[in-house]
């Protein structure tokens, strides 16, 4: 069981859907007082993929096994694993119910890789209610896809 616990935020944002995304990401470590802000962006994605990106790059941050809370916005990240869609999905061969290809199978398969060894417990916030992690993390991410309007 890993020891170090830490709180996590996400957020992805694009504008137009789909077209330049950016994702923003806090890391909060309580116990050691650590506060870690990442972000980045991409030319040709969707909201979906840069809120499975955020969470992605956070994961990734971290340098050994965690307890991690995390607090996303977005309820197709969260429910994914809540209600069992990524079990479902690979019992059926990456196929919804509905008999067609999972979205974003990509980022699914490396959120799970790099999930596995942390044990997460997942939240879900309201996006823009006031909530000063959430709204920073999609400050973060409206910023770097700003950033990366202006290089093209």
């Amino acid at each position: 069981m890993p020891k170090n616990s830490v709180k996590i935020y996400t957020d992805g944002a694009c504008s137009p859907n789909p077209g330049i995304g950016g994702w923003g990401a806090v890391l909060i470590s309580e116990e050691h007082g650590l506060r870690t802000e990442i972000s980045g962006s991409e030319v040709d994605t969707t909201n979906n993929r840069m809120e499975l990106t955020a969470v992605i790059k956070a994961l990734e941050a971290l340098k050994k096994p965690c307890v991690v809370e995390l607090f996303t916005d977005s309820s197709y990240v969260k429910n994914a694993f809540e209600q069992k869609w990524l079990k479902n999905w690979q019992i059926k061969g990456w196929k919804t119910k509905g008999g067609k290809p999972v979205a974003n199978k990509d980022l699914w398969l490396h959120l799970l890789e790099v999930s596995h060894e942390h044990v997460v417990s997942w939240h879900w916030v309201k996006g823009h209610s006031g909530n000063p992690e959430n709204d920073r993390c999609d400050e973060l991410a409206v910023q770097a896809r700003k950033d990366l309007v202006k290089t093209n």
